[in-house]
């Protein structure tokens, strides 16, 4: 699928979900998930949905924002995702995640945030590696990231893709007791990888881990979500909405109305109910998608507000994409 038909396909599937919009004063059963809570924030209509992070207890925003898509090659561009940026602590989020893999963004980000003024309302969340085992490069890439982000500390710096998990932990560790780092992670978003996450979640100290997952991806829920549950470790998701390699789901659901049940978690869009249906998992913390464009951050932090489903009302949501959409796609 191209770039121009997955945008297609996300704006008709914002379009049906505004189609059966509910009101914010919906009076049905609340569906709290186990660890949720809410959170006031200055100039916001309402509390937001929040986690809290195990190790410590700080709450977190449910969604944040992705930004494997944070190279703009036109000043359109970059105005588009300075907007974003300024935007996300306005609408109640904090969450940015990055990395060095990802081209430009770490750069894109120090710049904008500079410009901004946000740095203090942003929870920042970057990654690291270390290539065969080569400790010194992977000091080089902490040292590196805190230039570009143009920050004395980063607020979670994760092992990325599990590369050089057990050279970096020690060093993220020092880092972490000197106060450069607040809380440290490993990531993958690729299954064939789970068996080494979880032999990491084992052995070394996290406060987090990040991975794929969605409605559409639940492979995560059978030992990951759970060990971290078990572990105290907070939980990341990338990719809840399938991503570039796993193809996005809205092409599943572009010119499908919500169902009408939709409305008992106040679900406005397609974004928000598979959003909800993510971070309503008890093991997850938040969830990360990628937003280039103000639009789509005001869509997906609706998920911030208004009641999460509960484990019937999940089992519910997999049986529509597994039963209804995904099943009418091959009957």
């Amino acid at each position: 699928m191209s770039t121009s038909d997955r945008r297609m396909s996300r704006r008709e599937a914002i379009a049906a979900g505004v189609a059966t919009a509910i009101a914010a004063t919906h009076s049905g059963a609340v569906l709290a998930a186990a660890g949720a809570g809410k959170t006031a924030v200055a100039g916001t209509a309402a509390a937001i949905n929040t986690r809290a992070i195990p190790a410590t207890g700080e709450r977190l925003p449910v969604v944040g924002l992705g930004t494997n898509n944070y190279s703009p090659v036109t000043a359109e561009e970059r105005a588009a995702r300075r907007a974003v940026i300024e935007q996300l602590p306005k609408l109640g989020g904090s969450v940015i995640d990055t990395a060095p893999a990802y081209r430009q963004s770490e750069t894109v980000l120090g710049e904008l945030m500079a410009e901004i003024g946000n740095r203090d309302q942003i929870f920042l969340a970057s990654k690291v590696t270390a290539p065969d085992g080569d400790r010194v490069r992977g000091v080089m890439m902490l040292e590196e990231s805190f230039r570009r982000l143009r920050t004395a500390r980063i607020d979670l710096m994760q092992v990325h893709n599990l590369s050089g998990v057990d050279v970096m932990m020690p060093v993220l560790a020092d880092w972490k007791e000197a106060g450069r780092i607040r809380y440290v992670g490993i990531t993958t978003s690729s299954a064939p990888q789970y068996p080494e996450m979880l032999a990491a979640m084992r052995t070394h100290a996290l406060d987090f881990v990040q991975v794929d997952y969605g409605i559409a991806n639940r492979g995560a829920a059978d030992e990951i979500l759970p060990l971290a549950k078990e572990r105290g470790q907070a939980v990341l998701i990338n990719m809840p909405f399938g991503g570039r390699r796993d193809g996005n789901i809205f092409r599943h659901v572009a010119g499908k109305a919500l169902p009408d049940w939709a409305r008992e978690i106040e679900a406005a869009s397609w974004a928000q109910f598979f959003l909800k249906y993510v971070v309503s998992h008890p093991a997850v913390t938040c969830a990360i998608t990628g937003m280039t464009k103000v639009a789509h951050l005001e869509d997906n932090l609706g998920a911030l507000r208004g009641p999460l489903p509960d484990a019937s009302y999940r089992k519910r949501m997999e049986a529509l994409w597994d039963n209804e959409i995904m099943a009418g796609e091959t009957a």
